[in-house]
């Protein structure tokens, strides 16, 4: 038995998702892939009764958005289960404390609460988690993977009850990028209670994600309930959007692949890029550490960062501690003290001043992949204006950016997409445009942060084939991502630097 729904929603008159077959396979967990915007965490709302029928016109199996809300099925579905919002904020009332929320209405105080939050946070005892449910959930306290694992922890609490009256197997639990805020270790303890709780009583879940690489872990890890896991891909065709079968090995043997590919990095040559010792920024002295070499080095030791001409190199670190800020005092966007930087023989330090960075760098030596489109493109502008100015090395014509655009989008480029406003795209594909932009730019050094950033499958594919080429093309590249799986297959530990504080 399955969910199944033709889900229309106009507003003003004009459709903008339309859809046949959005299903739910009944007591199986679902992962939804799809690039960001393309609608499924809308879709997901629509079919949980989320959406306000006075703002949006919305049909589902061609009865009225309000029929929908007041039919009996709908009201179970809310009843009985849970929807993990993408941002927890949207969820927490600012005005309770995170254990009044937790325990409200009919997710009461438990005695599978603490057991919850205990494997949410990986500890043997309350002591992580003891001080943070007093708080209010205001922004920046507590952190977005606090927030988001006191949400999952109300979603479980429900569950477990659903599972002691009986009625799980006919219970829908939506989680929409419930590992967005969550390192891979604590996605992992996530999947682990999920997967746990499904061989106690199966459910019906959906979790909608970017995430591939959670493929490997359920592989790895949850193989004994391959059979109960679905992997769906939401695209768009001609006549709307499709949800599609997605093989999981397509990515398994792709990722394969890559690490094959691995040995693209053995033919660099000289250096592009040094960056000499640490550096001081906001009161706290950095430190990078090549992964190769971390145990070598003594815990006063700065190391050194190195990119070399054809070299991928990669950048990790804990969210929070300075990747994108790093990334910007290489490109000469924020200041720091004890800055010793050498860009092809050029040497930048403090007193470097603008003018030198505007006439020698910027766009010449070195280009940046923004981690966030919509602060990088201008929203008002049309697709082919957001090229127009570019120092490109090759004139901006219509026709050069038909071809540069055939890179990474897998439709027909015509001019009524040329002509469409940025604003009105979907964030995979303004990702797209803002690693186009960069790309074309041609520089010796490119940085991208976070550059897979809401990409379906094969906008990823692509995205990495195009980078391969810049490499063997002699460029430089600084990756910072927390795509770990991906960029640990394809980069080798000598090009592997951790950013940590001293």
């Amino acid at each position: 038995m399955t969910f199944k729904y033709d889900i229309e929603i106009a507003k003003h008159g004009n459709t903008f998702i339309s859809i046949d077959h959005f299903e739910i396979p009944r007591q199986k967990i679902t992962f939804l892939f799809g690039e960001s915007g393309i609608g499924k965490s809308i879709l997901s709302k629509a079919v949980y009764g989320l959406l306000d029928p006075a703002r949006l016109d919305v049909n589902m199996n061609g009865k009225t958005y309000r029929n929908y809300l007041q039919a009996t099925n709908t009201r179970l579905i809310q009843q009985n289960g849970f929807f993990v919002f993408q941002e927890p904020s949207t969820h927490l009332n600012p005005l309770l404390t995170l254990k009044t929320q937790i325990r409200e209405g009919s997710l009461k105080s438990s005695d599978d609460e603490e057991a919850i939050l205990r494997h949410l946070w990986d500890s043997e005892d309350d002591q992580p988690f003891r001080k943070l449910l007093p708080v209010y959930p205001q922004p920046y306290r507590p952190s977005g993977g606090e927030k988001q694992r006191i949400l999952l922890a109300m979603a479980f609490k429900k569950l477990k009850q659903m599972q002691q009256r009986g009625i799980a197997g006919d219970s829908l639990f939506i989680f929409d990028e419930p590992s967005g805020s969550l390192d891979n270790h604590f996605r992992n303890r996530f999947l682990s209670l999920l997967f746990d709780a499904f061989r106690e009583q199966p459910f019906t879940a959906m979790l909608i994600t970017h995430d591939y690489s959670i493929i490997s872990e359920i592989y790895q890890s949850h193989k004994d309930l391959k059979k109960s896991v679905t992997f769906k891909e939401l695209t768009r065709s001609d006549d709307g959007l499709q949800m599609n079968d997605f093989a999981p090995e397509a990515y398994l043997e792709w990722l394969k692949g890559e690490k094959t590919a691995k040995t693209i990095t053995a033919g660099k040559s000289d250096v592009l890029l040094r960056v000499k010792g640490g550096y001081e920024i906001f009161g706290k002295r950095m430190r990078i550490i090549n992964e190769a070499n971390q145990k070598k080095m003594d815990e006063k030791s700065s190391g050194e960062l190195r990119i070399h001409r054809g070299e991928m190199i990669y950048v990790k670190a804990a969210s929070g501690v300075g990747k994108t800020t790093l990334a910007k005092i290489i490109m000469g966007l924020q200041q720091c003290k004890g800055l010793k930087m050498i860009i092809d023989e050029k040497k930048i330090n403090d007193d470097t001043p603008v003018a030198a960075w505007r006439k020698h760098i910027w766009a010449k030596k070195i280009g940046m992949v923004f981690q966030h489109a919509d602060e990088a493109l201008n929203l008002n502008a049309t697709v082919e204006e957001v090229f127009a100015g570019l120092p490109s090395k090759t004139p901006i014509t219509a026709a050069f950016i038909r071809e540069q655009l055939k890179r990474l989008f897998d439709f027909k480029i015509d001019e009524s997409f040329l002509n469409k406003p940025v604003k009105l795209l979907s964030g995979g594909q303004k990702q797209r445009l803002n690693l186009l932009r960069t790309l074309i730019l041609d520089t010796d050094l490119i940085i991208m942060d976070e550059p897979l950033n809401g990409l379906d499958f094969l906008s990823i594919s692509k995205v990495i084939a195009a980078l391969q080429q810049k490499q063997k093309e002699g460029k430089g590249i600084l990756m910072i991502s927390h795509n770990e799986e991906i960029f640990d297959t394809m980069i080798p530990p000598q090009s592997i630097y951790h950013l940590t504080t001293e």
